[in-house]
């Protein structure tokens, strides 16, 4: 750049070796001779001051050494649209064969057509594209009105991240040339939007998927923008610092998947104001800090009206640290599949195989946790294991075993709101079943196996005591020693009279 600038590169987005910045001032710092632009960096550690020089403040930046001062000259303002997608997506032709030319007649007047064939074909390659990406590829701005939809009008996907766009309405100069434009991705650029509503609101009538994660959006500035986004069915807002201050109405409203992660500011009530959005199926809330939820329109053992259709939640790396947050999604009408990584009460490897299974036995109609599918099978397991461990406190507060005498107390029922459910399921526990808290030695951890022969009464049961941690191949191995019979001989089938040590029976194949 030279130093011919005016002052309407204020706002603007550069690039200075490699790393983004925003010009806050333009001109003169006395005594040294020349212009100056004043720019906060992205990256805070970039810079040297907060827009001051020798007591004069020439701008303000967020961050103590966010500014820096820079000559124009050393500053890239990026390039327009077409001229990034040519540079990244046009093949440069070989020169043509001894240099021939061809005579064409347009009208009246002859003319050469040296480089005509290289014209064709390098529209002929633009015009074809359906997905772009141009991460990082210093676009600034849309360029000349109507040669988008000229040269590609084609265009379904375009991954715009990491650019020198400074406005929203220079996003809407672009995508407003591209009418089958599905997927727009504008994270990491530094955002201006309107604050009122867009005056052009019907450009992104096609738009499925919008990511302006890291782009400073607020959420008066979504719903300000989305009327112009009518069929949107995805949304990333990653890193916006939103603090969600309103219910969206009329707006939103086909949205299937909301991404919110890494917005420190929100809270469970917030999230009230976007329970009724009518199609959200995935909800994104990792790394917000939440630690708790209630709905309180659900008491125990009901059905909330909120989130109707959410069937996928994520709260990665949170603060949830209460079972309570884990009985509250039950009250989810359709939620089946939940990832719960990286919290207080799930983190560390140890009893994590048991953190599961609780988690499973909480939420009933759950099919997926952390990516992995619940079976049939381990999901009895996890319910019965879940009876048997709160077995001892579900009869201290009233439990029975006669369901006319079955009333746990309100306190447990809080606590743990399927346990009725899962007695009516499976039968409430019996005394043998009820695994009672010992210390952490051998001998409380051994478990009675008793190995008896089908039909043949007149042989002596034996009785072993196991370690509960010990496999079924080493038992089978244990087997094949004491009963003289090789291990693929085997078969072991268990037998329960709703008691908790293991029956075995061990028989030789005939």
């Amino acid at each position: 750049m030279s130093d011919t600038l005016t002052l309407d590169v204020i706002g603007r987005r550069v690039e200075v070796n490699g790393e983004h910045a925003t010009v806050h001032f333009f001109g003169l710092i006395p005594p040294v001779a020349g212009l100056w632009l004043g720019v906060e960096w992205d990256n805070p550690k970039r810079g040297k001051h907060d827009g001051s020089h020798e007591g004069t403040v020439y701008f303000k930046c967020r961050h103590p050494t966010g500014g820096s001062f820079v000559r124009p000259n050393k500053v890239n303002f990026g390039v327009d649209f077409l001229t990034a997608v040519k540079k990244r997506y046009v093949v440069e032709d070989e020169p043509e064969e001894d240099g021939k030319e061809q005579i064409i007649t347009i009208g009246n007047k002859p003319v050469e057509t040296v480089g005509f064939d290289s014209i064709r074909k390098q529209q002929s390659q633009l015009s074809k594209l359906q997905e772009i990406s141009l991460r990082n590829c210093v676009v600034n701005c849309a360029g000349e009105k109507g040669e988008i939809a000229t040269t590609c009008p084609n265009i379904r996907e375009i991954d715009l991240s990491k650019n020198l766009l400074s406005s929203w309405d220079e996003v809407i100069h672009i995508a407003d040339q591209l009418k089958h434009l599905e997927v727009l991705d504008l994270s990491e650029n530094k955002l201006k939007f309107p604050s009122g509503s867009p005056s052009l609101s019907g450009t992104l009538s096609a738009l499925k998927v919008l990511v302006l994660s890291r782009t400073g959006i607020t959420w008066a500035e979504v719903l300000s923008c989305a009327s112009g986004w009518p069929v949107l069915e995805e949304l990333y807002l990653q890193s916006n610092n939103i603090f969600i201050s309103e219910r969206p109405t009329d707006v939103l409203q086909m949205v299937k998947l909301l991404d919110l992660s890494s917005n420190q500011l929100i809270d469970e009530h917030q999230l009230f104001l976007i329970a009724y959005l009518p199609r959200l199926e995935q909800l994104i809330l990792s790394d917000i800090g939440i630690s708790s939820i209630h709905f309180p329109d659900a008491g125990i053992g009901c059905k909330t009206s909120m989130f109707p259709s959410l069937q996928y939640l994520v709260v990665n790396d949170n603060q949830i640290s209460q079972w309570s947050f884990i009985n509250e999604l039950d009250k989810l009408q359709s939620l089946h599949s939940l990832s719960c990584l990286r919290n207080p009460l799930t983190e560390g490897n140890k009893e994590a195989q048991t953190k599961r299974q609780f988690i499973i036995a909480r939420i009933g109609q759950l099919k997926t946790l952390n990516k992995c599918k619940i079976l049939p099978d381990e999901r009895r397991g996890a319910e019965l294991d879940y009876q048997r461990a709160f077995g001892n406190e579900w009869r201290k507060a009233g439990g029975h075993q006669n369901p006319d005498k079955n009333r746990p107390n309100k306190e447990f029922l809080a606590a743990h709101p399927r346990y009725q459910l899962l007695c009516l399921k499976y039968g409430a526990p019996e005394d043998g079943e009820l695994k009672i808290q010992q210390p952490s030695v051998l001998k409380n951890q051994l478990l009675t196996l008793k190995i008896k022969y089908p039909n043949q009464d007149d042989r002596k049961i034996i009785e072993k005591q196991l370690p509960d941690s010990m496999t079924i191949q080493k038992v089978k191995g244990l087997l094949s020693r004491l009963l003289k019979v090789p291990v693929s001989e085997l078969l072991l089938s268990y037998e329960s009279t709703k008691t908790f040590f293991l029956i075995l029976d061990a028989r030789k194949r005939n």
